[in-house]
């Protein structure tokens, strides 16, 4: 049997059971099969699958009928293989794949060419000969666009893009002065890289150079979208050719990008800058159709891929803010490379997010920059999929793969892709097949590794020359038309040059300026200052009234029902827990219009079951958020519970805050050290981006943190990783021992004319601990306290001073308790960075008498706050450490081994003589 003959068969009964179906409803089956069969005379005859056997089936519909079945294959397997054999590669061969698109493969043969068959209704070309049909096919499917969509669920998005398809053959037609500025912003690309190649010679400028036709094709997205009601459009992409699209698209001084290839120094000096290719960029651009646009291309680091994660973050806050009722007004693009988006796993979580309500953005446009290498490894060797797209297929996105050599097709790629994200609000991929004409860098030798490849390039025209023999052809530019662009291009750079010569420093533009007009930068003394918190009994106790009571027509789990009452029993005995100092400090800024956004693994509810911001109706599991009902002028409260992952939704939340630092955006870790999921997203942008890019950023990250015996990964929020990271003034690192602490603190990073990184080490055991509540009165007049002294000890007894952060204090404290000690006194630092050290120094002084001063940690030595301790503060060097002793894994598996080595370092912080540390 013929390999290909049972698909013919199962064909042909699945053609005859829509048949059936045509014959008993016309109105049921898609209008191009209606033509088709309107077309054709079947008789009346049913050919459906009853009880009969393919075979059965087969010899009963005709021979001529069968021939047209065997051409909706062909249709069929154009659609889902044609683009296989496309001609995208503009410099090497493609791969072979089988079965081909032969004929034979379908059951006709040359002889059928000349034959007329219904089945061209189906590509809206009506009746025609088998010759025509394929060649049709050939021109939608198997030119310089390749299109992945058959794996779409959704008809109407199928159908959709088989009738956009079927418009102009999908090939590009523009008019002649769309293909003069095709040809222009080509030129930019070509005549900018060429310049600076001349000008900066060796130096890394990580070139567009063979895949230029991105700047027409992204100039031609801004103009369009623009006309489709698109008012801002954020971007993210990595080194190679950002430079080109800074100065040609998003209309940043080449003067200034000059300025950084000659390594001025900047003009702040608490600020220290970033390579040229890895800054963002703000502007706002009036297009030809008289509509303005703001462009934002986010920074990012080395660190490939990171910036898609923060890019939608962006985008979601600003939706949010702005655009609410149309969302769509906001585009987020972004720019990949092969070897990446094939390669980081943090594409396939941003990804995961696209239609999630908490991070959808109504689609993004990407776009890969494909090189067919990583520095020096081929695409064999970067991926097992067939594609570096394949990735989009997880959300059944439309993938378009274009031969970056052909400008008009990538420009009519970059149509489609805009017009579909408008109508369907969904993700879209553009794989732009180009090369790469130099090395990784402009120092790289890429012979080394690829000399086959490298000769074809070496020989191989640049896509503008390319295209303006196309146009001379044509007859719409004549054979000096691209000296003159060129000419009158490299002479403005050449001005440009000139200018940034006499300069002496380099100025930065600070990114989303627009945004951050109200904030100031600060330094460390400034984040040592207090802050204004307070807010008023009647206020706090107004809204205690509304998260204390669920709607009355309502079914709730009972246990949920007395738990929600029981928020108004804690505000009226004067015992407000953990729970209500976080409610309270999210109602009290809602009522003083900030908006709040917390995301992360289960926080909804709480990991720990404590928080409960959303409340579950019984029988129809509709959600209440009981913090959005205050009153009428309020802020937002937004609360979601994240996909699995770290990486993505820190990513996504650090842009948000970026986005809007009017929202008071919080990620949760479901245990603190699960946030090494995300350590780049910590070492590039959180701890660093004022350093390296001006930017504030006020995102919180709460970590759950204390030793209760739950092993190694549920202990430690490994707070020695952040505490190392600090530095002058980039973020903030608490733990907090008191409800009303937490309570000024989420409201002190609101309240403060600056943004800087909040890290909460959050506790597990204390969120219901009999001893950790506070009076309202330390809500409404409190203030943060950096340092929380003993209020019990009497300081001419103290002997022995102890400072400690954290739960850990209550451990002390039971044992202080137990063993009836009021010579010792125990200290709590909640601020870790900035170091609050006058406040440590004073309480040294106030307790004079101590000869035996304590730094305690349930933390083993290597780990915790104690190294850091010692950094900061030159007398920390004559304290005892009591500490576990220094170990890999932050904590022991096995609960009895655990309490033992607890118990050994509380017994060491009363008794110095039970030194554990052998």
């Amino acid at each position: 049997m013929d390999k290909y003959s049972f698909l013919n068969a199962a064909h042909t009964a699945y053609f005859a059971d829509l048949y059936d179906q045509y014959l008993k409803n016309p109105d049921s089956v898609e209008p191009s099969w209606r033509a088709f069969f309107q077309g054709y005379d079947f008789g009346s005859e049913s050919y459906g699958m009853e009880d009969e056997s393919v075979e059965v089936v087969s010899t009963q519909i005709p021979e001529h009928v069968q021939k047209e079945f065997q051409v909706v294959k062909l249709i069929d397997g154009y659609r889902s293989r044609g683009h296989l054999f496309t001609k995208t590669n503009p410099v090497r061969d493609r791969r072979q794949y089988e079965p081909t698109l032969e004929l034979e493969n379908f059951g006709l043969s040359n002889s059928d060419l000349e034959t007329t068959f219904n089945a061209g209704e189906i590509l809206g070309i009506g009746k025609q000969p088998l010759k025509e049909i394929i060649r049709h096919l050939e021109s939608i499917y198997c030119d310089s666009i390749g299109v992945e969509y058959m794996y779409i669920r959704k008809p109407e998005e199928i159908q959709w893009i088989q009738n956009k398809l079927n418009i102009n053959d999908n090939q590009p037609n523009f008019s002649p002065d769309e293909k003069k500025n095709i040809l222009k912003k080509l030129n930019q690309a070509v005549s900018f890289e060429s310049f600076l190649h001349t000008k900066y010679v060796g130096q890394k400028r990580f070139s567009l150079e063979g895949n230029e036709s991105l700047i027409p094709a992204l100039d031609s997205l801004v103009e369009n979208a623009a006309q489709h009601g698109v008012k801002e459009f954020v971007m993210g992409m990595a080194h190679r050719g950002r430079l080109s699209t800074l100065t040609n698209i998003f209309g940043k001084s080449a003067k200034d990008i000059f300025s950084e290839f000659d390594g001025k120094d900047y003009e702040q000096e608490v600020f220290d800058g970033d390579v040229k290719y890895h800054l963002g960029w703000t502007s706002n651009r009036n297009t030809e159709g008289g509509h303005k646009i703001n462009l934002s291309i986010a920074p990012n680091p080395s660190h490939l891929e990171t910036v898609g994660s923060v890019v939608e973050g962006i985008v979601r806050a600003k939706q949010d803010d702005k655009y609410s009722d149309n969302p769509s007004q906001v585009l987020p693009i972004v720019v990949h490379g092969d070897a990446a988006i094939a390669g980081q796993g943090l594409v396939y979580e941003v990804v995961q997010m696209a239609q999630l309500d908490g991070y959808k953005t109504n689609g993004t446009i990407h776009i890969v920059v494909n090189n067919q290498i990583g520095f020096t490894t081929n695409y064999l060797d970067a991926r097992s999929s067939t594609y570096c797209t394949d990735v989009g297929k997880v959300t059944l996105s439309p993938v378009l793969h274009v031969n970056a050599d052909d400008a008009e097709a990538v420009v009519h790629a970059m149509l489609f892709a805009l017009h579909f994200r408008m109508k369907f609000k969904r993700d879209v991929f553009i794989d732009l097949l180009g090369y790469r004409k130099y090395g990784h860098n402009e120092g790289d030798e890429p012979r080394f590794t690829q000399p086959k490849l490298y000769k074809a390039i070496a020989k191989h025209k640049n896509p503008r020359d390319i295209y303006a023999e196309k146009l001379m052809a044509e007859g719409i530019i004549d054979d000096t038309h691209v000296a003159q662009l060129e000419k009158q291009y490299k002479d403005k750079l050449e001005e440009n040059l000139e200018d940034s010569r006499k300069i002496d420093k380099t100025v930065i533009t600070p990114f989303m300026a627009d945004e951050w007009v109200d904030y100031q930068t600060v330094i460390e003394d400034k984040m040592l200052q207090s802050i204004d918190t307070t807010f008023s009994k009647d206020g706090l106790a107004k809204i205690t009234k509304v998260i204390s009571n669920l709607p009355k027509d309502k079914k709730f789990i009972r246990k949920i029902e007395r738990l929600v009452q029981s928020r108004q029993k804690m505000f009226d005995e004067d015992k407000l827990d953990w729970a209500m100092a976080e409610h309270l400090a999210y109602g009290t800024l809602l009522e003083e219009g900030y908006d709040v956004r917390i995301s992360g693994q289960d926080v909804e509810r709480g990991t720990f079951s404590h928080r409960h911001a959303v409340v579950k109706v019984e029988d129809s599991e509709e959600e209440i958020l009981l913090l959005n009902e205050i009153s009428d002028t309020q802020g937002r409260f937004f609360i979601y519970n994240s996909l699995l992952s770290e990486y993505g939704v820190v990513g996504f939340d650090y842009g948000y805050a970026m986005a809007s630092p009017k929202t008071l955006v919080i990620w949760e870790a479901q245990f603190g050290d699960f946030s090494n999921g995300a350590q780049i997203m910590l070492d590039q942008y959180i701890s660093a981006a004022e350093d390296k890019w001006k930017l504030q950023n006020g995102l919180v990250m709460l970590l759950p943190h204390g030793y209760e015996g739950q092993g190694a990964e549920h202990s430690s929020g490994r707070m020695e990783r952040y505490l190392q990271m600090c530095a002058k003034d980039n973020m903030f690192v608490m733990d907090c021992t008191t409800p009303a602490n937490m309570y000024h603190l989420l409201r002190k990073q609101m309240k403060a004319e600056f943004r800087k990184p909040l890290i909460v080490f959050t506790p597990k055991s204390l969120l219901r601990h009999p001893l950790v509540v506070s009076s309202v009165d330390e809500f409404a007049n409190g203030s943060f306290q950096m340092v929380i002294d003993d209020a019990t000890a009497k300081a001419d007894k103290v002997k022995t001073l102890v400072f400690v952060t954290g739960k850990f204090y209550y451990d002390l404290l039971e044992q202080r308790e137990d063993l009836k000690r009021d010579d010792v006194a125990l200290v709590r630092v909640e601020q870790l960075f900035p170091l609050p050290e006058q406040q440590i120094k004073d309480a040294i002084a106030k307790y004079k008498n101590a000869d035996d001063i304590v730094w305690a940690q349930e933390e083993p030595r290597n780990m915790g706050a104690y190294s850091h301790i010692l950094m900061h503060l030159d007398e920390a060097k004559t304290f005892r450490a009591a500490t576990r002793r220094p170990y890999g894994a932050p904590a022991a598996g096995s609960s009895v081994r655990s309490k033992i080595r607890h118990k050994e370092v509380i017994d060491y912080v009363f008794d110095k003589s039970k030194n554990n540390q052998r």
